[in-house]
């Protein structure tokens, strides 16, 4: 899955004169949580509710909200806003930039294309991404078994489930925390027949870790 397949086209944007009461008002009206910062048709920064918040006056402020308002109109975007903010191809695999914004700890990542801003993704995007990925909302059995970090091993046991005419509607392999000479394999299979599976496994001496009906 690419980063295009689940951004957020013609993201929402301000300039960096754009005061604070105004991008407050639009993050509200809009219902998100940030905004691109755009100059002359250029990407300049990236400005989050967070941002907004820390140049505002404490709730526990003595100004009045007429004096607040002032204040906020005063400031700018270009105040509150990270500038050259880390991007991402829009043909960069989902899982890379999940690994972006835990390696930088940021929630969202603008999508270039062409060097132009083509959309927007968010940690919310990705994590949508990843259960779409894992699973579809159909009934059926998910499987975690311990398999042999070995050429051949996963496509072994996917010929004996398709032998048996069972469709695998997702799979994800995780390493092992405590050898690198096994994993664990994840599988989704569309079927309710519990002991027929387990039947499959066993026959085949392959470790069952975690079965659930989903």
């Amino acid at each position: 899955m690419l980063v295009r397949m689940r951004m957020t086209k013609n993201p929402i944007s301000v300039s960096p004169e754009t005061s604070i009461l105004e991008a407050w008002k639009i993050m509200q009206d809009s219902q998100v949580r940030r905004l691109l910062v755009m100059e002359k048709g250029k990407l300049v920064g990236i400005v989050t509710e967070r941002d907004l918040r820390s140049v505002s006056p404490s709730q526990a402020t003595s100004l009045s909200i007429f004096e607040i308002n002032y204040l906020l109109e005063k400031l700018k975007v270009k105040d509150a806003m990270t500038p050259n903010p880390i991007t991402v191809d829009a043909d960069a695999p989902i899982e890379e930039a999940a690994l972006i914004m835990r390696n930088n700890k940021i929630s969202a990542l603008p999508v270039i294309e062409n060097d132009e801003v083509v959309g927007i993704i968010t940690e919310s995007d990705i994590f949508r991404a990843f259960i779409e990925m894992l699973g579809n909302g159909k009934k059926g059995l998910r499987y975690t078994l311990r398999i042999k970090n070995t050429p051949g091993e996963i496509a072994h046991i996917v010929s004996l489930i398709a032998k048996e005419n069972i469709n695998i509607m997702s799979m994800a392999t995780f390493p092992a925390e405590d050898t690198e000479d096994y994993g664990y394999l994840v599988l989704r299979l569309e079927t309710e027949d519990l002991t027929f599976v387990n039947e499959i496994f066993r026959k085949n001496n392959i470790p069952v870790v975690h079965i659930r009906k989903i």
